[in-house]
């Protein structure tokens, strides 16, 4: 198993192996390219979108500059929307689901790292997906972290830090985020 295996897989991996270095540059000449679209609409930024996430469904808008570390590992499903300066830290599964709305400055995170201090400083790394619902609500700046699951019809106050699997319907907000009436 090479190293990009090991980090789909969600094992512990070498960031720095050159099959992971090529697949970062890749993402990163997309994301010029992507980013550089600020005058188009959604429906032409649509095909580009297509070319580098695994999946996009219809009527998706994520507006630029968006930042991701690959994007074959984010399925996009339809009308959903993304405003400005998201940042996806897709080494593993990132899944949107339909009529998700994200606000600007939103980070969602797959990375992690070992608590092991050992295989820590020998710069290894492993993910654990992320799965957002349907006509989810995440406000500006929130930041929802490795293996987090946010269920259908959830709300995430702005600014909120997501440690935890949100239900589905709750409204949480705060650091780390809770459930509020």
């Amino acid at each position: 198993m090479n190293e990009k295996d090991k980090m789909l897989a969600g094992a512990l991996y070498d960031a720095s192996a050159p099959e992971i270095q090529a697949d970062q540059l890749a993402a990163h000449a997309w994301l010029v390219r992507y980013n550089a679209t600020t005058a188009l609409s959604s429906s032409e930024r649509l095909p580009l979108l297509r070319e580098r996430f695994a999946s996009v469904g219809e009527r998706v808008d994520i507006r630029p500059p968006f930042h991701c570390d690959y994007g074959y590992n984010i399925t996009i499903a339809d009308g959903v929307f993304i405003n400005f300066n998201c940042i996806i830290l897709d080494v593993v599964a990132v899944s949107i689901g339909p009529a998700t709305q994200i606000g600007p400055s939103v980070q969602i995170l797959t990375a992690d790292h070992p608590r092991d201090p050992i295989p820590r400083k020998q710069g290894l790394e492993f993910g654990r997906p992320v799965h957002i619902g349907a006509n989810v609500w995440i406000g500006g700046g929130a930041i929802i972290v490795p293996g987090v699951t946010i269920g259908d019809d959830a709300i995430i106050g702005a600014g909120s830090v997501v440690t935890r699997n949100v239900p589905a319907g709750a409204t949480v907000m705060g650091n780390p985020a809770r459930i509020k009436g």
